[in-house]
């Protein structure tokens, strides 16, 4: 109980030198905790829409997979209309509705402005039915009545202005719709952001689904007193077929887990990976604990003489430090807590302002997550502060006699460089043997143990480099502030442990900046060599979401003048079942003859264009190697949906590009003499070559031509390569922004280790400001220490990342993308601005060191 009392009295009388660290902990718990809430808010909101959105029993084609609406081909997968009077037979109902749902719709305004959101919320267009009724109230106007009419959802209407009467148009595969704005209807629980659009269900199965008397599910609602277990079942008994032929039943229950499921595997990726971020986050605070304490210990040597002198036994001394650490934990972690409740707050209304609303009324906190955040900040406090602990228990009784404040010991140990020389080492080895590596997937695991082992070393080594780098950054830096940059560069070489731990902070988050840096300016730059020598196309036009190119937009794009040739192409999945008997299910590339020309392959053996015959294809070289196939060889090719044909093997093209690795073409002709027509699916892509001398006026013709069609892009390559470019840039960008984070409680860390250093050298600033040292020589004199061991930290940070990236990239290279670049100006522009974060760090404690009273701090013990 004493230890406890004198630790909550000492926690209190240094509270503002633990300030920081406790806002270090906060912020890590905050992101941990922000994350997690958001995360449940986000499966709160989509369990409520998947459970008042599902009826009881559904009735969907068997072919219908997690990707049922047809994103491929455009068309849902169907099932015939009779089904509906079939299920109505069945004991137990009280009524079967036939449904129309498709995903793979795009809305325009009449400007042709694209309504979806741009948070990646799907458009839904469907017939309005009275399942609906559950989930949605019309609250303007009325539901669709013939083709002309189309209901919207009001989130959708608010956000775009949208009135009643207002014409929409609906692009689809099978169909064009243009019509006027009749009803709006709203949810009546959260809506996460999707656009709805409702038509009468004629419209609706002729334009969405490109055939009457075909729906895409069957709800069926049960009679009272009949569970939906016992509903399936008597569905089932109704449907010919049903176990194990075309239809799948789902209750309201399974229903609501298989989108559950689905949508979980999106947010565990999201969720894990900004767990991830704030794992760094904890990380480097653990640095910034370590370093208070230290100095705290070293600042109370005397006290702590004076309690071992009074008899206090060791272990008191370092339970005491425990408990102040303790507290630290406990204060940091239930305010980092709320902060992260407030922290999911703002997410959720960042991710309104993209298009994905989420509604404060789900705000979910979970009884696991406070217990997490606190566990988490409570162990790595302890646990950091353990070994200042372990020193302030080893302070004999004799320090009470020495002055408090004088460090036990600058110097680094030579145990300690020695461990880290061969962590370093070992890491370093690893590193190499992943250069080494014959295949990606071995080298990653080398990858991971080098970066590991470096960075550990490169953390226990820092007190060893920090006496010859912050030298040599001193000469270049500092020397020019004559007597006051000497002095700077003496302080931050006093404590090589101090200046170690706090650059090591700064290290590790810099690291990854330039590691992810070289990487992706590499890929961009792989990328951008092998479309110069690969694509021949002028053009190269796609769907910006991913899907299908409209069969309008195409009849547009062909009315284009100046176009030599246009070629399509098609993703068609097979299975197929090479010489060897061995079966898999793969996309074939149905492409024209001239996609040989569009995008240049080299072959292994044959010709490409002889894959364009009749009943002809190649495989990738990879695909021929485990496989044993040889040109002249026939490959089983099952169509999905169609016929199972025999193919000829006319060439195996080389895979060591990674454009087009591990594709098998054919021609379309091919494809679509095995496949009904209403099967062959649209292109995903198409490539168009102009006449030569009219480039330009051919660019814009496709432009005008797709002026209609706002999700349609058509891209000249160096389009392509800024796209290309932009994307990773915006990848990367978020990859920052969550590493801010970490960056962020490493500069607290030099702010708190510059204050609590003021803090130590009272005595000494008062003698220097005795003798002569004016106010701005002691501040800039700080800020020169700080920009100092920023630049140590940024330094060793970089040079290690771009070891890490450069490693990464002998691996990319595995896998086509063979270019190494170093992007300078970025590793320019984040090391120069590591010294502005210096100065930023050093403006309190310059500060308050200024306004120091001079008799006051010689006087100080």
């Amino acid at each position: 109980m004493t230890v406890l009392k004198t630790s909550a009295r000492n926690f209190v009388a240094h509270k503002g030198r633990m300030a920081l660290s406790a806002v270090a902990v906060l912020l890590s718990v905050a992101f941990v905790c922000g994350t997690l809430v958001f995360t449940d808010t986000m499966n709160t909101t989509f369990d409520k829409l998947f459970a008042a959105s599902s009826a009881d029993v559904t009735v969907s084609p068997k072919a219908a997979g997690g990707d049922d609406q047809g994103p491929r081909t455009g068309r849902p997968e169907a099932l015939p209309a009779s089904a509906v009077q079939q299920v109505t037979k069945a004991d137990g109902v009280k009524s079967a509705e036939g449904v129309v749902v498709s995903l793979s719709v795009t809305v325009v305004n009449s400007d042709n402005k694209k309504m979806g959101s741009d948070s990646g919320a799907p458009t839904v267009a469907g017939n309005w039915t009275t399942t609906d009724l559950k989930s949605m109230e019309i609250t303007s106007g009325h539901a669709p009545r013939g083709p002309t009419e189309v209901m919207v959802d009001a989130d959708t209407a608010d956000k775009h202005g949208l009135k009643l009467g207002d014409e929409l148009r609906t692009i689809a595969v099978t169909g064009d719709i243009t019509a006027k704005i009749s009803g709006v209807a709203s949810f009546k629980m959260t809506n996460p952001g999707a656009t709805v659009v409702y038509f009468d269900t004629a419209t609706a199965q002729r334009q969405l689904l490109g055939k009457p008397d075909t729906f895409t599910h069957i709800a069926v609602t049960a009679e009272q007193g009949v569970s939906d277990t016992r509903l399936k079942q008597q569905v089932a008994g109704v449907l010919d077929g049903a176990a194990g032929g075309p239809y799948k039943l789902q209750t309201a229950k399974e229903a609501a887990d298989s989108g559950r499921e689905e949508l979980g595997s999106f947010l565990d990726v999201m969720k894990y990976a900004m767990l991830g971020f704030a794992g760094i986050a904890f990380l480097v605070g653990i640095f910034l604990i370590v370093n208070t304490f230290s100095m705290l210990v070293t600042q109370r040597t005397r006290e702590i003489g004076l309690m071992r002198a009074i008899g206090s036994s060791r272990k008191q001394v370092n339970r005491g430090v425990l408990v102040e650490a303790l507290l630290l934990g406990v204060v940091g972690s239930v305010l980092g807590v709320g902060a992260g409740v407030g922290l999911a707050v703002g997410l959720m209304k960042l991710m309104g302002s993209m298009g994905m609303e989420l509604s404060t009324k789900d705000l979910t906190v979970a009884w696991t997550t406070p217990v997490v955040g606190l566990a988490l900040g409570i162990i790595v406090t302890v646990v950091a502060a353990y070994v200042p602990a372990r020193r302030a228990g080893k302070v004999s009784p004799m320090a009470a006699l020495r002055d408090a404040g004088t460090p036990a010991d600058g110097r680094a140990g030579w145990i300690r460089a020695g461990i880290g020389l061969v962590l370093t080492g070992a890491g370093g080895a690893l590193l190499y043997v992943t250069t080494q590596a014959d295949k990606a997937s071995e080298g990653s695991l080398f990858l991971g143990g080098g970066v590991v082992l470096t960075l550990i070393g490169f953390i226990v080594i820092g007190p060893l480099l920090a006496g010859g780098v912050v030298r040599v950054i001193s000469a270049v830096v500092l020397r020019m502030f004559g007597p006051v940059g000497r002095m700077a560069e003496r302080n931050a070489l006093r404590n090589p442990r101090r200046t170690g731990a706090t650059g090591a902070a700064l290290m590790i988050g810099l690291a990854l900046v330039a590691c992810l840096s070289v990487v992706g300016s590499s890929m961009v730059a792989s990328a951008t060599e092998e479309l110069d020598r690969s694509v021949g196309a002028d053009f190269i036009v796609q769907s910006g979401q991913g899907g299908p190119i409209v069969p309008k937009a195409e009849k547009a794009l062909r009315a284009t003048p100046g176009i030599e040739h246009f070629t399509s192409y098609k993703a068609i999945e097979a299975r197929l079942t090479s010489p060897d008997g061995r079966t898999q299910t793969k996309d074939l590339a149905a492409a024209d003859p001239t996609y040989a020309q569009d995008l240049r392959r080299e072959t292994v053996a044959g010709e490409l264009s002889a894959a364009y015959g009749k009943n002809a294809m190649s495989v990738g070289s990879d695909y021929a190697e485990q496989h044993g196939v040889k040109v002249g060889d026939t490959m089983t090719v099952a169509f999905k949906g169609g016929e199972t044909a025999k193919l000829r093997i006319a060439a195996i093209t080389s895979d060591e590009s990674n454009v087009g690795k591990g594709a098998m073409y054919t021609n379309i002709t091919t494809a679509a003499q095995y496949l009904p027509a209403d099967r062959v699916p649209p292109n995903v892509i198409m490539f168009a070559k102009a006449v030569d001398g009219k480039e330009k006026a051919a660019y814009a013709g496709l432009k005008k031509a797709l002026a209609a069609y706002p999700t349609v892009t058509v891209q000249d390559q160096t389009d392509f390569k800024q796209s290309l470019k932009d994307e990773v840039g915006q990848l990367l960008n978020i990859v920052y922004g969550l590493l801010a984070l970490a960056i962020i409680v490493a500069v607290l860390g030099v702010v708190n280790t510059l204050a609590l250093s003021v803090v130590e050298r009272t005595r000494e600033i008062g003698l220097m400001r005795a003798i002569g040292l004016s106010r701005r020589q002691l501040r800039r004199m700080i800020r020169l220490e700080s920009v100092v061991i920023a630049l140590f930290g940024a330094l060793l940070g970089l040079g290690l990342g771009m070891g890490w990236g450069t490693t990464a990239q002998k691996l990319l290279a595995l896998e086509g993308l063979g270019v190494l670049e170093i992007p300078w100006s970025t590793i320019l522009t984040v090391f120069v601005g590591s010294a502005f974060v210096g100065l930023f760090a050093a403006l309190v404690p310059a500060f308050r060191a200024g306004r120091m009273n001079v008799l006051n701090a010689i006087a100080t013990e």
